[in-house]
């Protein structure tokens, strides 16, 4: 309802629809831990994501940005979870809206090789304490939806 009332405000006033990304929520099975990995410019706690891509439907474009940036490989579900909003710093000085569709990836292994290997870090953390580290409200709460971890600590 609040994310209705914003967007029906945001076009009366003029700010233009949110651009559309897409994430991982990187799950370990058996202790319901969540995989963040920092991000590369400001080095603050996220999940992987990215824009989506031809030919992939927007799941299996999450899971390769699950790949690219942590190294990810896992299951994803096709039906996402949640979708939260922010604004996108561009390299011209402004920042655009971005909604972000979220799908659940259950990992069954991580790599220690993986593209963005050298340029992020990663590491499980229990929902709750996940739901701290981000900055993103909406992605806070999906987070704080999760049922509580089971035990500490997951494997990396």
């Amino acid at each position: 309802m609040i994310i209705e009332f914003r967007e029906r405000l945001a076009r009366l006033i003029g700010r233009r629809p949110p651009d559309m990304q897409v994430a991982a929520l990187c799950l370990n099975e058996t202790t319901g831990d969540v995989l963040l990995v920092t991000s590369r410019g400001t080095g603050r706690w996220i999940v992987p994501k990215g824009w989506p891509m031809p030919g992939r439907s927007l799941a299996d474009a999450a899971r390769q940005e699950a790949w690219e940036e942590a190294g990810v490989v896992g299951r994803v579900t096709e039906t996402e979870i949640g979708r939260y909003h922010y604004d996108k710093d561009q390299d011209r000085g402004f920042a655009i809206p971005v909604e972000v569709r979220v799908f659940p990836l259950y990992v069954d292994r991580l790599e220690r090789e993986f593209p963005e290997a050298h340029e992020r870090k990663r590491r499980w953390f229990t929902p709750e304490d996940a739901a701290r580290m981000v900055a993103e409200t909406g992605l806070k709460q999906l987070l704080r939806r999760l049922p509580a971890a089971k035990h500490r600590p997951a494997p990396e």
